[in-house]
C-alpha cells in the first residue's frame, strides 16, 4: 500500500469513495458535487482542501481529505473532514495508515489541534479515535445550515 497526496488525476476516484460513504451512512442522494467542483476547489490557485491517497495495486482504496481552520483558542488547527476506506478494504490498516498521515501532517504543520465529526452508531470508528487517545466531545452538537436553511433565513430579513 501507498499513502501520499492526491492530484487531479485522482479526483474521479476519490468522489467515488466520497459517493460510497454517502451510502454507508444512509444519506445515498446527498453527494452534489462533482469531479469539475473537486478539481476547481482541490487544485486552484487557493485550494480548499488537500487529500491523502491509498493506493494498492494502482487502485485507490482511500482517502483522507482535510483543510485548515482557524480556532480563536489554538490558532491554526487541521479538520479531517473525511476519512474513507472502500468497503472491501476496511480492517486492513488502511484507515490507520491514512489517519497516521493526518497526524505527521499536523505535526509537520505545528497544528495544535486536529479535529472531525463522527456518527455515534458508527462503533467501530468511535473505538478506533477513542484507542488512539481522541477524546469525543460529548457536551459539543454539530450544527448547520443547509442551501435552504440559508435562504430561508435571508428571506426573513
Amino acid at each position: 500500500m501507498n499513502i501520499r497526496k492526491g492530484n487531479p488525476e485522482d479526483m474521479e476516484s476519490v468522489l467515488g469513495l466520497i459517493q460510497e460513504l454517502a451510502i454507508f451512512e444512509k444519506e445515498p442522494d446527498a453527494v452534489v458535487i462533482t469531479v469539475d467542483d473537486l478539481l476547481r476547489d482541490g487544485f486552484g490557485e487557493k485550494p480548499l482542501f488537500h487529500v491523502f491517497v491509498a493506493e494498492e495495486k494502482e487502485e485507490i482504496v482511500g482517502i483522507a481529505l482535510y483543510y485548515y481552520r482557524y480556532s480563536t483558542w489554538k490558532g491554526k488547527t487541521i479538520h479531517l473532514e473525511d476519512l474513507i476506506v472502500k468497503d472491501k478494504m476496511r480492517g486492513s490498516g488502511v484507515g490507520s495508515a491514512l489517519y497516521a498521515e493526518i497526524m505527521k501532517q499536523g505535526k509537520k504543520d505545528n497544528v495544535r489541534r486536529i479535529e472531525w465529526n463522527v456518527l455515534a452508531w458508527n462503533t467501530p470508528a468511535v473505538k478506533f479515535y477513542e484507542n488512539s487517545g481522541a477524546r469525543i466531545l460529548e457536551d459539543w452538537q454539530v450544527v448547520q445550515m443547509d442551501e435552504a436553511g440559508i435562504n430561508s433565513f435571508l428571506e426573513k430579513l
